[in-house]
């Protein structure tokens, strides 16, 4: 066994004591958005129901876009609690995404109208929080209350990023859900960099930089 299977076995055998040694009101905490070039990064804190399970709960990001979608009602009828919350693009700028990410986490996390007794969050960062808090990494596969976190986030964000595309539908938003792809690039150029862009990302910045430089830099003349 290598040691980086030997360090992920042993992650998993604490965060099973964790789970066993703690109450059953486990909120799951999960984030949508860190990596794309516009638009707020979301947030979601969910408190599983045990007494209500919930089949097909997976990593969002393994799940189809139909699959997310019917999931989500569930997960919100079923769940003892939860809440979505993001940071906005003029914080992610300020604070940088990683921070801004774990603001989003908070303001979910106090958004549930019960408070957990635990909160286990995706991945290898946490928040600070006044509650109990541990990293799972790949939570939202391991995790069924980081799952369904996920799926919220997920769901939530790519609503916004349709809404975004009826009122800008030249740049794609329901189609790239705002990641860096070669349309995505194209527009910016092509139409300028809007509010909701991120300009402390490098791929927005450098849009910026050829716009002020003219059109006959980029050819659009």
């Amino acid at each position: 066994m290598g040691r980086n299977e030997t360090k992920e076995r042993m992650g998993d055998l604490l965060n099973d004591i964790i789970l066993e040694e703690s109450a059953d009101l486990i909120a799951g905490v999960d984030e949508a958005g860190r990596g794309p070039l516009a638009g707020p990064v979301v947030a979601a804190a969910v408190i599983l129901d045990p007494l209500f399970p919930i089949d097909g709960l997976r990593d969002s990001k393994k799940l189809t876009e139909a699959a997310r979608e019917r999931l989500a009602p569930i997960i919100k009828e079923r769940a003892l609690s939860w809440s979505v919350a993001h940071a906005t693009v003029e914080e992610i700028d300020e604070l940088n995404i990683l921070q801004a990410t774990m603001l989003a986490m908070k303001r979910a996390v106090n958004g549930l109208r019960i408070r957990p007794n635990l909160v286990l969050v995706d991945g290898n960062r946490v928040p600070r929080l006044d509650i109990a808090v541990n990293a799972v990494v790949k939570g939202d596969a391991k995790i069924s209350a980081i799952s369904a976190a996920s799926i919220i986030a997920k769901t939530t964000r790519d609503q916004w990023l349709r809404e975004l595309d009826k009122q800008y539908p030249q740049y794609g938003f329901a189609r790239h859900k705002g990641y860096g792809t070669k349309e995505h690039l194209a527009a910016i150029l092509r139409y300028g960099v809007l509010p909701v862009h991120r300009k402390s990302f490098a791929p927005v910045r450098r849009a910026l930089e050829l716009r002020r430089g003219g059109d006959d830099e980029l050819g659009l003349t």
